[in-house]
């Protein structure tokens, strides 16, 4: 088993989510002797509000809150779903475009769905030949010393008019990929990930992370 050098601290109580960023680092974890770790190992780090107005600033705003709590490097990410015709709308509003995502209002599940049907109703008079739109995600390091390193990722596609698959969230089920004809939903796990711009975002993260981590043993 390989030793473990560094520890790397991600922006999120979601395990999953760390999994997920080990499969995306791929050999890079063993190479670092990288143990990756969620913010939920710190129980006494409150959660960072994302009030900044870009992907970008809000992954900034989380790592940047984290490296300084706990003294580790620290990863974040802020994505969401841009529509060409809205403005690049929803954007950092996706999660909470029908409403407030606060207090004891709805499950996850609920929140999707009138989050996707609100978006849908709003484009619902706009032509197949308009219904672009992009995933974006913005992946920022943040070292303790408060260096940072910043990728972002897209996957371009649009948006038909009725949800369809069951293997996503969010809006997934409206989304098509271009050059295809399945909705992200429609995706197994592993294709969704060989694509998706939160993927694509650590990827290109990656070669970063590696020469901001090896210098420190």
């Amino acid at each position: 088993m390989t030793e473990r050098r560094h520890r790397l601290v991600l922006a999120t109580h979601n395990e999953h989510k760390v999994h997920e960023l080990e499969q995306i680092l791929g050999d890079l974890v063993d190479d670092l002797g990288l143990e990756i770790v969620s913010a939920a190992a710190f129980p006494d780090v409150p959660e960072t509000p994302e009030t900044e107005v870009t992907f970008v600033g809000n992954a900034r705003l989380k790592a940047a809150a984290l490296a300084s709590a706990t003294g580790l490097p620290a990863v974040a990410d802020d994505s969401g779903l841009a529509v060409d015709v809205l403005g690049g709308s929803p954007g950092v509003f996706s999660a909470r475009w029908s409403g407030s995502t606060s207090g004891a209002a709805a499950t996850r599940h609920q929140r999707d769905a009138a989050n996707l049907a609100l978006l849908l109703e709003q484009v619902s008079d706009v032509p197949d030949a308009h219904r672009g739109a992009a995933f974006r995600c913005a992946a920022v390091l943040v070292m303790p010393d408060g260096r940072e390193e910043i990728a972002e990722g897209e996957v371009r596609g649009h948006l038909i008019r009725a949800p369809r698959g069951t293997n996503g969230f969010g809006y997934d089920p409206a989304f098509v990929p271009e050059g295809d004809n399945r909705t992200l939903a429609e995706y197994s796990d592993a294709e969704k990930n060989a694509i998706s711009h939160r993927g694509r975002a650590f990827r290109e993260l990656s070669p970063r992370l590696a020469d901001a981590l090896r210098p420190l043993g």
